[in-house]
């Protein structure tokens, strides 16, 4: 597998060889570095540690001050494993952009984007009750019944409500590497990934 965490940076356009105009998401991937390297004989599997982004040195606890020390390396602010890595890279070496070339097919996960508390039609796709059927004169966006009678007298489990939508783990598979920049670390790839600007993401190739 490869990989590599980065930073979404946002979105923007280019024109590709034939002139057309390609929606793009600029991330700004690494240099990442090896914090540790399991494999095995000691942990049973093979994988690499990789870390991105400036730490603190207050805001780091000390046992993670001691683990970026065995690296060689300052504290960083998010730590990814990746199984099974192609690059045999040892302990303190940095990761960049070399393992991605521009038509490779890749998946980027993220934090989607939180949208605090909505209700049906929002969060389910919910019609509403259109042109106020069922007795509704001022509640056109309500969910509607969601009990029973008598029996079973109560709520399944998983039927859909309103409630706390986004901040959700997505995985988008399948986007195209349009452009690489690797004297800037920028990646650009064709279309949209999941959080706002300025959030963590991993690329991943397998």
């Amino acid at each position: 597998m490869k990989g590599l965490i980065g930073k979404k940076v946002g979105m923007t356009s280019i024109f590709d060889e034939k002139g057309n105009i390609v929606p793009v998401t600029v991330i700004e991937a690494g240099p990442n570095v090896v914090t540790q390297v399991r494999t095995q004989e000691t942990d049973g599997y093979t994988a690499h540690q990789l870390s991105y982004g400036e730490r603190k040195e207050k805001n780091t606890p000390a046992g993670l001050k001691g683990h970026f020390a065995k690296a060689d390396t300052t504290p960083k602010t998010k730590v990814v494993e990746f199984r099974d890595f192609e690059f045999a890279k040892e302990l303190g070496e940095s990761v960049t952009l070399e393992q991605f070339q521009e038509g490779d097919k890749i998946s980027v996960i993220g934090i989607s984007k939180g949208k605090g508390f909505q209700g049906v039609v929002k969060r389910h796709g919910f019609g509403g009750v259109g042109m106020q059927t069922h007795g509704q004169h001022n509640r056109q966006r309500h969910a509607g019944s969601i009990g029973s009678s008598s029996f079973p007298s109560r709520v399944f489990p998983g039927t859909r409500m309103s409630g706390r939508m986004g901040t959700d783990r997505v995985k988008v598979r399948n986007l195209k590497v349009v452009k690489i920049l690797s004297d800037k670390n920028l990646i650009l790839i064709k279309g949209a990934v999941p959080g706002h600007n300025g959030s963590y993401v991993i690329i991943e190739k397998k």
